[in-house]
């Protein structure tokens, strides 16, 4: 779910091709929902290999961080590990949509409605085992680092960035800012022409970026006071927030108040599943690690080749051509790089 901060913060839209030398953490559970979620057929039927097992992850994983590397980006892409304790209610209430959307996908495609069955099949998808480890199979093969996070990524991933160890953090959730992500790019991993299902038209996905700083001097308020505004709105820690408080609400109520118990008395079925301070505590002393190193390897291309195309069914001829343009635009920053470095 995520933090719905859109309707507060400044968005500036970004090209990819700009980023060139940088480096981005990215959530990498974040980034591969995104391709389970889009990556499918007009039923909503995911893609497959001969055993069937699952790959869209993989074709959106391969392609998109290949198009990155060719443009001279630096992905570094950051796993979840332990959830807090907090986050099981929201868990529970997102496995409860998957079941319901289970059950009407079916119906959907029992009565051949198959934009409903598509958009159904996105809203019940599960992350497998499998899944998450091809993923990091594939990633270890085109020579990226990975950081395990102790918990949430999107917390590390943002540590990393407050560390200088990343540039940007990409995700789509803006609990990003709430973790304290300098700047947060969204759409990195699903930029491009996108149909919408239910309405069968085609819009512009574009990479954006939110720099914290530019946000909390133009909200007039403390990094503190926007995870309160968070905890008002709903997180993933108290998903339902305070019922019929929007954004611009929220964020009226702690600049007038101050603070989030300041606030609390004042507003009409004030009510949350835990305290304050235990939800505005993970934002602030997330569980995060320093031990993780940026190695960037050159990438095993015939184990690339090996692992789509005799194991997952990819096309070799795509596959191919995919690794050979991330590698000219690799090397081609590296030769940047050297240049700047003795002439710069």
């Amino acid at each position: 779910m995520g933090v719905n901060l859109r309707g507060l913060v400044s968005i500036e839209p970004v090209k990819l091709e700009d980023l060139s030398g940088k480096t981005l953490a990215i959530d990498a559970f974040n980034a591969l929902y995104q391709f389970l979620a889009i990556i499918r057929q007009p039923d909503g039927t995911p893609l497959k290999d001969a055993t069937g097992k699952i790959t869209s992850h993989l074709s959106g994983l391969f392609y998109r961080t290949s198009n990155l590397i060719e443009m001279g980006i630096k992905p570094v892409y950051v796993f979840d590990g332990v959830p807090p304790v907090l986050k099981r209610a929201e868990i529970e209430r997102r496995h409860q949509i998957k079941v319901e959307a289970a059950v009407h996908y079916e119906k959907a495609i029992a009565r051949g409605d198959l934009p409903k069955a598509r958009m159904m099949a996105q809203a019940s998808m599960t992350m497998k085992d499998y899944m998450k480890d091809d993923a990091r199979r594939l990633l270890g093969l085109l020579g990226l680092p990975q950081v395990q996070a102790p918990s949430e990524g999107e917390a590390q991933a943002a540590h990393m960035t407050k560390s200088g160890d990343a540039d940007y953090c990409a995700s789509q959730d803006y609990d990003s800012l709430l973790f304290g992500a300098q700047k947060l790019l969204r759409n990195v991993t699903i930029s491009g022409r996108r149909k919408l299902p239910s309405k069968g038209v085609y819009v512009d996905v574009t990479p954006e970026l939110v720099q914290l700083d530019r946000v909390l001097k133009e909200l007039e308020i403390t990094h503190e006071q926007l995870i309160d505004v968070g905890i008002l709105i709903g997180t993933d820690f108290n998903p339902d927030g305070i019922r019929g408080l929007g954004p611009k609400t929220a964020l009226k109520m702690i600049k007038q108040h101050g603070t989030l118990e300041n606030a609390l008395p004042y507003i009409k079925n004030a009510i949350l599943p835990y305290p304050p301070e235990s939800i505005r505590e993970i934002f602030l002393h997330p569980n995060v690690t320093g031990s993780y190193t940026m190695d960037w390897k050159e990438p095993d291309v015939e184990g690339v080749v090996n692992f789509l195309v005799r194991e997952k069914d990819f096309s070799e001829e795509r596959v191919r051509k995919a690794l050979e343009k991330m590698m000219q635009g690799s090397a081609k920053q590296k030769g940047k790089t050297t240049l700047e470095k003795w002439f710069g």
